[in-house]
């Protein structure tokens, strides 16, 4: 297996990837929106605000992941990752947590100074991700599961509580994902 930085070239196969992915364990109507979502990403998001790694088997993506610039009013270096795609025949090997630890360690190396996510504490947790509270850090829309609020410091300091709004990329500044 090869984990690799997301290249352009690798737009339409990453985007029926997560679509296929999305509407195999939650429906249609789910794949549809979450392929639409990268489609969005990779479409609008400048390239030093997003990030995507991916596996591949043979030259074929098997898992996704993309990061995007979270903007913060203390001007941290931050990024938020969604979404998450693995293959369903893949599920279940720690690809996906793999995949996690190589992008955070690559934009640890960027300078990146906090990772947020808004997903499954149970499954976040295992890549070092913890509760991060919206007193703390407020998410850029209102969250229907505040309890998946999630962050973690990439430079050995603690997420500080930051006072104000954050802003997310426009392809995810939808409420339908929060």
């Amino acid at each position: 297996m090869n984990f690799s930085i997301f290249d352009s070239s690798q737009s339409q196969a990453v985007i029926e990837l997560f679509h296929r992915v999305f509407s195999d364990s939650e429906g249609a109507d789910e794949g549809k929106l979450i392929s639409q979502l990268v489609s969005d990403l990779i479409a609008t998001t400048s390239t030093q605000d997003l990030l995507g790694c991916v596996a591949s088997l043979q030259k074929k993506p098997i898992g996704c992941i993309f990061f995007s610039r979270l903007t913060l009013e203390n001007n941290a270096n931050a990024f938020i990752l969604s979404p998450v795609a693995v293959d369903v025949s893949y599920q279940r090997k720690g690809i996906g947590q793999r995949l996690i630890t190589f992008g955070i360690h690559y934009l640890k190396e960027q300078g990146v100074e906090w990772v947020f996510t808004y997903g499954d504490p149970n499954y976040y947790s295992k890549t070092g991700f913890r509760f991060v509270s919206e007193e703390s850090v407020k998410a850029p829309l209102k969250l229907s599961h505040p309890e998946g609020w999630l962050g973690q410091s990439l430079n050995g300091d603690p997420i500080s509580s930051i006072y104000g709004v954050s802003k997310c990329v426009d392809a995810l500044n939808k409420a339908v994902y929060w």
